[in-house]
């Protein structure tokens, strides 16, 4: 019998674990996460979250049937696979709010039939193209009349306060979240906003007044083991889900141009040129026809676009342009597409971390990718960011086994604006030691020229 690969970060839910076979995702249950379970199957409420796409699809399974030692006699449900974990340090502003929003009906809807979550941890929300589902369902358990939202802190340093910070104050949260795990806590959130900011009657009472209540929690001397505390009538807890939704919901950000923001409709080619790369992509789309294709430099989605036009199951995109990110998943979103744009920083992407450094997958280990576009974009690390070209190449190829990659030449005008500010210190970036490389690393299968001044798509296969 083969032994189980289970899921590294599972650990923080001892009703239930992880794991991983045959490319499928299964959960075995201890005695607490079978109690769960069986809650949710009385009086069909897990039926009733799946059929309004709250909670992944999931379903018990005989153990026998998986030949695993280690679950015989042991309860194991089967989820639907994300094919795609993202984090919410990757996530835009919109599609933070878009797993809040989601979150809170969720509980809402717990709470009508006499559910809670016990949590509220942004992980617990994934991405399927634009659409939010809810991936752990042991986190539901049976309401008891007179709790609190024990995890109304998380739920404020998970989604609120990264909502608000790039709200009132324009503030990326996205780094500022992957260097904290656990989010944006309050005390740094309320540091951060003026007095104006704290004017709104919501931000005063979910930030400012909850800080000061933390605080006084803290220093309190009070023996909280023998503090009494009152029953909390459930129309309040529905209450505050409600104000706290209305909150969100209401939350904006300001139009601001970025250097990439309409790269799409505002760069160098010609329009002839841009039919032809568009042409590249469909006829490589169409011939392979990819699962999951990763597109780097996505911008806005034109790529992306073409990909599933032409035969793609789904497209991941990557960008380090966030308005560019939300724009992206607007168009997914308006045009029902699976396609996820996802934040990347690619000089400095997501890494391992997290408890053992294994809780939270970096990058890398997550490109489970059959195809790859990376289209205007090795430039932006061979010259704007100094990266050895071989590296860049190596990069780029280890992300799916097969992909096209554009080469931008020196005297294209996009480089030779990088080139301007910090000069010619690029002896080996040319298009010879750029084939070289590549030819090393895989197997060339085509090269075609897409613009005047010289850039080529290299079609590319290590299979």
């Amino acid at each position: 019998m083969k032994k189980i690969n289970t899921e590294a970060g599972s650990f923080r839910d001892p009703a239930g674990t992880i794991f991983y076979h045959n490319d499928k995702v299964y959960r075995v249950l201890s005695n607490e996460g079978y109690e769960r379970y069986k809650f949710l199957e009385k009086n069909n409420l897990l039926k009733q979250l799946i059929d309004k796409n709250y909670v992944i699809r999931t379903n018990p399974i005989a153990t026998q049937e998986l030949n695993l030692k280690e679950i015989i006699s042991k309860y194991v449900l089967e989820h639907d696979k994300v094919n795609y974990i993202s984090y919410p340090y990757e996530w835009s502003f919109q599609q933070l709010k878009d797993a809040a929003i989601h979150h809170l009906d969720l509980h809402l809807y717990l709470l009508n039939n006499n559910a809670t979550l016990i949590d509220a941890s942004a992980y617990n929300i994934q991405f399927v193209g634009h659409k939010p589902v809810f991936i752990d369902i042991l986190s539901i358990k049976e309401y008891e009349d007179g709790e609190y939202w024990k995890a109304h802190k998380q739920f404020c340093e998970n989604f609120l306060n990264p909502l608000i910070l790039k709200s009132k104050k324009n503030i990326n949260f996205n780094n500022w979240f992957k260097g904290n795990l656990e989010g944006i806590t309050t005390k740094d959130l309320n540091s951060t906003l003026g007095i104006t900011d704290k004017i709104s009657y919501n931000i005063f009472v979910q930030v400012v007044l909850l800080n000061y209540l933390e605080n006084k929690a803290i220093n309190s001397e009070i023996d909280i083991r023998k503090v009494k505390k009152k029953k909390f009538p459930k129309t309040s807890y529905i209450s505050i889900l409600k104000n706290i939704r209305n909150l969100i919901n209401s939350l904006k950000i300001k139009k601001e141009r970025t250097i990439w923001g309409d790269y799409s409709t505002n760069n160098t080619y010609k329009i002839k040129e841009e039919i032809n790369k568009k042409k590249v992509v469909e006829q490589f789309s169409k011939k392979f026809k990819f699962k999951i294709i990763a597109d780097l430099g996505c911008n806005d989605g034109v790529y992306s676009q073409i990909c599933l036009a032409n035969g793609c199951k789904q497209v991941i995109g990557f960008d380090y342009d966030l308005n560019s990110i939300n724009k992206a998943f607007r168009y997914s979103k308006e045009n029902n597409l699976n396609f996820l744009p996802l934040y990347l920083d690619a000089s400095n992407p997501s890494p391992d971390h997290g408890w053992l450094q294994s809780e939270r997958k970096g990058f890398m280990q997550r490109a489970n990718f059959s195809g790859m576009l990376a289209l205007a974009f090795e430039h932006h690390l061979a010259i704007a960011k100094n990266v050895p070209l071989d590296q860049v190449i190596n990069f780029l190829t280890n992300i799916a086994p097969r992909g096209l990659i554009e080469f931008v030449p020196k005297d294209d005008y996009t480089v030779e604006k990088m080139i301007s500010l910090k000069g010619d210190i690029f002896e080996h970036y040319n298009e010879e030691n750029f084939k070289n490389i590549l030819s090393r690393a895989s197997k060339i299968m085509s090269e075609k020229i897409v613009s005047s001044s010289g850039r080529k798509i290299f079609e590319f296969s290590k299979i």
